[in-house]
């Protein structure tokens, strides 16, 4: 009766043990998929800026004695050039996620945040404040508009712009999309995960060198689930507590 009760205690202090482990181990687990959420909403902000850019953000209707009356659209990325820089830089920012460790992504986080803030001004201002009719009739008259450098369309140095529409899509998805890099930028500074590096480190380990590692942690944690199922993977014995052939000879 007594070896069974302490085998029923045994059993339970390692359930208890195992269940430890598990509990230790998901926080880190759902820590480590904070930043994967930071760098998703980082991607679709760098794309979703540089795709607002692309669509036309002003319809412009100018008139001249010779030519008469012309129709044109200035694309976001005419009128705000800068988002077009802004989006790559967001994305330059994922990459950097991808290699930093904790301090690197907080610093990266913090400039995401400022990035994508920054991107959101011109889109504002437009909806806000209306377009400038004679920045307008520059772009126009300077070819910028139409990016086509072969074969710019240009209106004359003389047109006067009767008419300016603003198509408020454009400029709202950049905002949407700025705000939504913020938010990455705030989420990987505040929660930027472990070392990208340090996790990758065990796929470059020799089997020996994992091994070894694995021994070094069952003699330390012996009774750690987590343990003894990486020492099963690297074929192991979690119950040979004899130290490995050479090992004596390293230590003498």
């Amino acid at each position: 009766m007594t070896d069974g009760t302490h085998d029923a205690h045994d059993a339970h202090d390692n359930s208890l043990l195992d269940d430890g482990d598990r509990t230790a181990e998901n926080p880190k687990k759902k820590s480590d998929r904070r930043p994967g959420v930071a760098q998703l909403l980082m991607v679709v902000s760098a794309l979703g800026l540089w795709l607002a850019g692309r669509s036309a953000w002003l319809t412009v209707m100018t008139f001249d004695d010779k030519s008469g009356e012309a129709v044109n659209d200035l694309v976001g990325a005419t009128w705000a050039p800068e988002t077009t820089a802004l989006a790559l830089a967001l994305a330059a920012a994922v990459g950097a996620t991808l290699i930093l460790g904790g301090i690197g992504r907080r610093i990266v986080g913090a400039l995401t945040a400022v990035i994508a803030a920054t991107a959101a001004w011109s889109p504002l201002q437009l909806l806000t404040s209306g377009a400038d009719p004679e920045r307008a009739l520059d772009l126009l008259s300077s070819g910028a508009a139409t990016q086509r450098a072969n074969a710019p369309v240009t209106v004359s140095d003389w047109a006067q712009a009767q008419d300016l529409a603003v198509h408020s899509t454009g400029p709202v998805i950049s905002i949407v999309m700025a705000a939504l890099g913020v938010l990455g930028g705030a989420l990987l500074l505040v929660r930027p995960g472990g070392t990208g590096a340090k996790r990758r480190s065990g796929a470059y380990e020799t089997p020996e060198v994992r091994r070894e590692r694995v021994r070094d942690d069952l003699s330390r944690e012996p009774e750690s689930g987590r343990v003894l199922w990486d020492a099963l993977d690297a074929g192991v014995d979690p119950t040979d507590t004899d130290p490995a052939p050479g090992d004596g000879e390293a230590k003498r």
